[in-house]
């Protein structure tokens, strides 16, 4: 009899365990599997936020089938813990695996609303983003100039969010006044900040967070570009005019006011490296222009003759070498191509058309650009 109890019980035990491995691989395999999700929604997760109510938020948004396995997969992965606040696109048919791990990876939100405070050459201005679920892309909510326009309600309604993100982005060209000038009129940047050197500062996206100190930002620019100048550096091509980095970083500038092109960079920075080697003038009107203007803002106006013969530590009309300083930030590419220029004889150039976007027209001869020239006068001519 107790021998019959004991199989009896062994038999049962055997079953328990069986149907519990059945059930733990069951929910592993629905963990893991396709989500009943069929368009890409945003789920915002506020400070807070424990991992049921996630769950009880993604189950009634159908995003998964099942919160129990859900908070079960994510305190099996240990996951439980790591849930982070913030906005996130959930895509169609995410695993509750997936799901998990986009909550939980930290960094920053991956939907919902962001603001950009775009610091431009010839104005500064702010955007409010938003992400539309359907295609991941960022659709635009309102956009205004800081300096002349008043908040439209559709900023001033994302301020009050806890999940919008803040991003500052520096074109390049931009000159450090301009930045410090733009830093200092966003009241989201808390403490003063000394305008760096010319040239310091690496344009690119910064996200920041209310109360940051605009020092902080700033000193991430800084960081930013002594990185790229100095990798740039270390690979520079051989036989080069520049003595230190610091005349690369000049050059650079120069590379980035004349051209914004992509493909044109290599050409232009040749053009000027020919120039230092043969003891010409490099003869370029953003370095004018910075003599008078210091950065601060755009000339707005066309440079006079007695101007362009006026002897200053910046007009290239003048003096047989580089400016001093640079003449604005420049961007990753132009400091790339400052000290890897193409090769080639070109020592002249001029604009194709009026649109900057057309590019230059390079000559080896001076006749040769002087018919580049009277070509470019005579669109100025009919226009």
């Amino acid at each position: 009899m107790w021998r019959s109890l004991a199989s009896n019980a062994m038999t049962f035990l055997v079953v328990v365990v069986f149907v519990l491995a059945g059930v733990l691989l069951w929910g592993q395999n629905q963990y893991s599997a396709q989500g009943p999700l069929a368009q890409a929604i945003c789920v915002e997760v506020p400070r807070g936020t424990s991992m049921r109510k996630l769950s009880q938020t993604l189950e009634e948004r159908g995003a998964i089938s099942n919160g129990s396995i859900f908070r079960l997969g994510a305190d099996y992965t240990k996951k439980t813990q790591a849930l982070k606040a913030g906005s996130y696109l959930v895509k169609p048919n995410a695993s509750m695996a997936e799901i998990t791990d986009v909550v939980t990876r930290g960094g920053a939100s991956t939907c919902g609303t962001e603001v950009v405070y775009r610091i431009g050459v010839t104005r500064a201005s702010v955007q409010v983003r938003e992400i539309n679920p359907a295609t991941g892309r960022y659709e635009e909510m309102a956009a205004f100039n800081p300096a002349e326009d008043d908040d439209p309600a559709a900023y001033t309604a994302v301020l009050e969010k806890a999940d919008t993100r803040y991003r500052i982005a520096l074109a390049e060209g931009v000159t450090s006044w301009q930045i410090v000038n733009a830093l200092n009129g966003i009241d989201l940047l808390e403490g003063s900040v000394e305008q760096p050197a010319e040239g310091a500062l690496a344009p690119d996206s910064y996200e920041f967070s209310p109360g940051d100190s605009r020092d902080s930002v700033i000193s991430r620019m800084v960081d930013a570009q002594k990185l790229i100048l100095a990798q740039a550096w270390e690979g520079r091509a051989s036989g080069l005019p520049y003595k230190t980095p610091e005349e690369a970083l000049v050059m650079a500038s120069i590379v980035e006011k004349e051209t914004g092109g992509d493909g044109e960079r290599g050409l232009v920075a040749s053009v000027f490296v020919n120039r230092l080697e043969k003891g010409m003038r490099l003869q370029t009107d953003p370095t004018v222009i910075y003599g008078i203007t210091k950065g601060e803002g755009t000339l707005g106006r066309g440079l006079r003759q007695s101007e362009l013969r006026k002897a200053t530590a910046y007009n290239t009309y003048v003096i047989p070498a580089l400016p001093p300083t640079p003449i604005a930030n420049p961007g990753r590419a132009s400091i790339e191509a400052a000290l890897n220029p193409e090769q080639s004889d070109f020592i002249f150039f001029v604009a194709k058309s009026l649109d900057p976007r057309d590019g230059h027209n390079f000559a080896v001869t001076l006749d040769e650009h002087n018919r580049n020239v009277a070509a470019y006068r005579a669109l100025e001519r009919a226009n």
